[in-house]
């Protein structure tokens, strides 16, 4: 709540400084905050309920039905605009979308697999271990965030220039000019941005990936990297490796960011855009949508198998079945 009600009165305030409300009193800043707040917390509540009797995670489902909801417009403001000689632009364009998607669900699934091998234990008159399986690896270990963690970096000198432009001081009018003129250099703002996700997929990758805890718990269990040593060694190999393939995932989540900013430099057309924090979105929400529903699927049939096998046993025992 405390949140929604500084995200309320940061709303109205912007809105108040751009001309859109005029002479708002303390009691219409109060309502309106109030408003903004319910609204925020009524969606996060929906959310709850999509999650709990749904499929899929409530908050993404509803950013997923936001994003789009605007494809429509999109392409109803490309179409008002569209002019004969533009066919080859916008068939490059599908083609290069339809790509972009592809790769996207290729990263977004890709994986590196590292074999693991389990010794055998005898406890009591049991035997365990002795089979072999892998630790999956994601090359896209940070998924959305590092874009969302960069867009709030360079969303700061915007937000500063707006504040320092009315303001009397030379000084500050030439600091918020500096930064109206960063945010318009589509080279550099496009350059920093590619080297801020850079930066933030590994920050976020060494945060949330530990080899350490990971060797640590192989290790107890018996399991081990053939031909790496338990402990130490085990711990640098997945560092080595994670390193190595985010190096990839970086990059591929770097263009993606900048993707908008290389499509409207090479076609000219300001509607044509693919987002990059909206595209990964999507594409998280339809594969997990879709693995979830195979879960259900699956889980469906086992369940109808079992009640089949259990009524031919009853039947081939002599049994009633009772129902």
């Amino acid at each position: 709540m405390p949140l929604a009600i500084l995200q309320g009165y940061g709303l109205l305030a912007l809105l108040s400084r751009q001309g859109v409300f005029s002479d708002v009193s303390a009691f219409g800043m109060a309502t309106n905050i109030i408003i903004v707040t319910a609204g925020a917390l009524f969606l996060m509540w929906l959310g709850e309920l999509i999650s709990e009797y749904g499929i899929g995670n409530g908050v993404s489902v509803m950013i997923f039905a936001g994003i789009v909801a605007g494809v429509p417009t999109s392409i109803q403001q490309t179409l008002v605009s569209f002019d004969a000689s533009q066919i080859p632009i916008f068939a490059t364009f599908v083609v290069l979308a339809v790509a972009v998607i592809a790769s996207v669900v290729f990263i977004t699934e890709g994986e590196r697999p590292v074999p693991v091998s389990y010794t055998k234990r005898v406890r009591g008159m049991r035997m365990y271990g002795g089979f072999s399986t892998y630790l999956p690896l994601r090359v896209n270990q940070a998924g959305v965030i590092p874009i969302i963690f960069a867009l709030s970096i360079l969303l700061f000198p915007q937000m500063f220039a707006g504040f320092l432009a009315a303001s009397s001081n030379a000084f500050f009018q030439g600091i918020a000019n500096a930064f109206l003129r960063f945010s318009q250099n589509l080279l550099l703002y496009g350059l920093s941005y590619f080297v801020l996700v850079f930066f933030f997929t590994y920050f976020y990758t060494a945060v949330t990936f530990d080899p350490d805890t990971i060797s640590n718990n192989l290790q107890k269990s018996g399991g081990f990297v053939p031909g790496i040593r338990p402990g130490r060694p085990t711990a640098d190999f997945l560092s080595h490796v994670i390193t190595r393939i985010t190096f990839v995932g970086a990059g591929f989540l770097g263009l993606i960011a900048v993707l908008p900013f290389i499509v409207q430099a090479a076609t000219g057309i300001v509607t044509l855009s693919l987002g990059g924090t909206a595209l990964l979105i999507v594409v998280s929400v339809v594969l997990e949508f879709m693995k979830q529903m195979e879960g259900k699927l699956v889980m469906r049939e086992h369940s109808g198998v079992a009640g089949i096998v259990d009524s031919s046993a009853w039947h081939i025992c002599g049994f009633p079945q009772i129902v």
